[in-house]
């Protein structure tokens, strides 16, 4: 019985599009299928993807969804038990199936798998995404603790039966990721595939890039979801309670990651000047992330997390949890 497919969502994907397929269908574990959906592409992509000669590929359109409609068809309508998530902007190493197979063979009840991934620019890797170093019962500790994991998202395999038993992707916030990945790391086990399978590429025109303060309060929006379900609390909609969550960010922290990002992607745009610039406005917004940063790179000592401290969010327990104060009884 074949193991995997891949999961290829596509929306406007050139010129970066063949690129992903050619890694995808050169995989030196060659015994899968190759999903993908087309969400409405107006540029190239379709066009492109209908040259593609190859009888692992399956190809589907369809009117805009947006991209969790997308990933949850996917889970739907996908064969196989395992589902390899892969963008089309990103590139796949030479062994990263097989390196997949092989840890599924090892632990064959998990839920998910991941792997590290290194930045990527123009056929050129550069640095490394800060990814979240634990085994499974560390993940759920951490989770438990009410931190959010961060993985890079086209890194992994998921288990479908138990994803999609777990509601799939949620939201249409550009976290429907890691949203997925506190439900996951409490239900199940999660893996690290400890070895780079993907080039990742960040982008400077990026919804998460150009809305980034947005981005970490809907970050915010899934710990306060997470917290909630821990607590045995009930959480307001989005809607009501984006304002207060936008509150409690640490606005040196964000604007420290904001520029950082912003130095890493002229780094490997080769604008040196403009990654300088970038590494200045960082180290002035907090010297105190950059030192740890730093610091962290040398000797690391706790695993990477995304979100805030929970005890902020205890802080604003009546505004968050309206009549919930006495009830919480969390410290």
């Amino acid at each position: 019985m074949r193991l995997l497919t891949i999961g290829l969502p596509v929306h406007n994907a050139m010129p970066y599009l063949p690129e992903a397929v050619s890694s995808l269908l050169r995989q030196t574990y060659e015994d899968f299928e190759l999903f993908v959906i087309d969400d409405g592409s107006t540029d190239g992509s379709l066009g492109y993807l209908k040259t593609v000669r190859d009888r692992r590929l399956r190809l589907v359109t369809q009117e805009s969804r947006g991209l969790t409609a997308t990933l949850n068809r996917m889970l739907a309508e996908t064969s196989t038990p395992w589902l390899v998530r892969h963008d089309a902007d990103d590139v796949a190493f030479p062994e990263r199936l097989l390196l997949t197979v092989n840890h599924i063979r090892r632990f064959p009840q998990a839920g998910m798998f991941y792997s590290y991934a290194r930045h990527y620019y123009q056929g050129r890797t550069f640095g490394n995404f800060r990814s979240t170093t634990a085994g499974p019962e560390q993940l759920r500790t951490l989770t438990q603790q009410g931190y959010l994991l961060a993985i890079c998202h086209p890194t992994v395999t998921l288990n479908v039966a138990k994803a999609v038993a777990l509601g799939g992707y949620r939201f249409d916030l550009h976290v429907e990721d890691i949203d997925l990945w506190w439900r996951m790391a409490l239900a199940h086990e999660i893996h690290l595939v400890p070895a780079f399978t993907v080039a990742f590429r960040q982008n400077a025109g990026s919804v998460s890039t150009n809305n980034f303060e947005r981005q970490c309060t809907n970050t915010i929006f899934i710990q306060y979801l997470l917290l909630s379900h821990l607590w045995g609390l009930q959480p307001l909609p989005y809607s009501a309670v984006y304002e207060h969550l936008r509150l409690l960010l640490d606005h040196r922290r964000m604007h420290f990651r904001q520029h950082a990002r912003l130095a890493n992607i002229c780094l490997g745009q080769q604008r040196h000047l403009h990654a300088v610039a970038h590494a200045s406005a960082a180290l002035l917004a907090s010297p105190e992330h950059v030192a740890r940063r730093v610091l962290h790179e040398f000797s690391p000592k706790a695993p990477v997390t995304n979100g805030e401290d929970p005890k902020r969010f205890l802080e604003q327990t009546a505004l968050l949890w309206p009549g919930a104060a006495v009830e919480c009884g969390v410290s």
